[in-house]
């Protein structure tokens, strides 16, 4: 589902429709096995308790529109930190992890709660990309 998600984002309508749908409760599995980080870290980024986690996955319900967002932004944002770091996936966890300078010594995993968070990640990863460190 991510995956889908993610492919959409060249089509800005696709990635709408997505998002006003809302993405199912299960996505947050997926989300936690490709940051490779435990569910209660994603359920504390999204601003979910656990058990309401528990029950609206087993009821199959969706996530809402701003969740939603949120899960499709920081999966692009994964998609693109892969990319980033040649698709080393350990080195790109590493550095998901370690303070780092551009942010003014905050974690990047730290600002995945916000979509400004998640922005300044990526144009850190830009920089990156683009060896422009400054």
């Amino acid at each position: 589902i991510l995956q889908e998600s993610a492919m959409a984002h060249g089509n800005s309508l696709g990635r709408i429709e997505i998002i006003r749908k809302g993405l199912p409760y299960s996505t947050i599995d997926e989300l936690s096995e490709r940051m490779q980080r435990p569910i209660k870290f994603v359920l504390g980024v999204l601003g979910i308790a656990q058990t309401t986690y528990n029950l609206n996955k087993r009821q199959e319900a969706v996530l809402s529109s701003k969740e939603s967002e949120l899960v499709v932004a920081i999966s692009e944002l994964l998609l693109f930190g892969q990319e980033v770091f040649n698709n080393e996936e350990d080195k790109f966890n590493r550095w998901l992890e370690m303070p780092n300078q551009s942010l003014h010594g905050i974690v990047p995993q730290s600002l995945f709660d916000t979509l400004s968070g998640v922005a300044e990640v990526r144009k850190c990863l830009n920089r990156i990309e683009y060896g422009n460190f400054a």
